[in-house]
């Protein structure tokens, strides 16, 4: 009887959803003070502002900061100011560019590196900065 060949091993390493979901989280940690946690728990962090939103088609409830999400495939970060503020977004790298799902989301199979996970950081202080200039918070 023919035997099956052995697959071979992937270049890619196994992904780490659950490394990848802590280290994300901590883009957050240091505004988490000035906004509301709307949830925390092992698949979703989800930030919104304090106070009810400024625009009437969100009927009064909070802005949406940010969140971290572990989905099936990748975990997500999501941050709407670059959406909501563009030139934000011109000063993107091209290594976080690749991660970049749409306007606002960045997805991740594994921990970000230090230069991408510092990146992310900085665009959550713009945003907060920005954020904090309208009076949102």
């Amino acid at each position: 009887m023919p035997t099956k060949p052995k697959p071979k091993p992937s270049k890619t390493a196994a992904p780490d959803f659950d490394g990848a979901f802590t280290s994300l989280k901590s883009v957050f940690a240091k505004h988490q003070r000035k906004l509301a946690v709307k949830a925390d728990t092992a698949k979703e962090h989800t930030l919104v502002g304090k106070k009810p939103s400024p625009f009437p088609q969100h009927k009064g409830h909070p802005l949406y900061f940010g969140s971290v999400r572990l989905g099936k495939a990748y975990v997500s970060l999501h941050l709407p100011s670059l959406y909501m503020h563009p030139p934000l977004a011109k000063g993107i790298s091209p290594e976080l560019k690749k991660r970049m799902q749409g306007l606002a989301c960045f997805n991740f199979k594994s921990p970000p590196d230090r230069v991408l996970l510092a990146e992310l950081k900085r665009l959550a202080d713009v945003s907060m900065k920005d954020w904090s200039s309208k009076g949102w918070l």
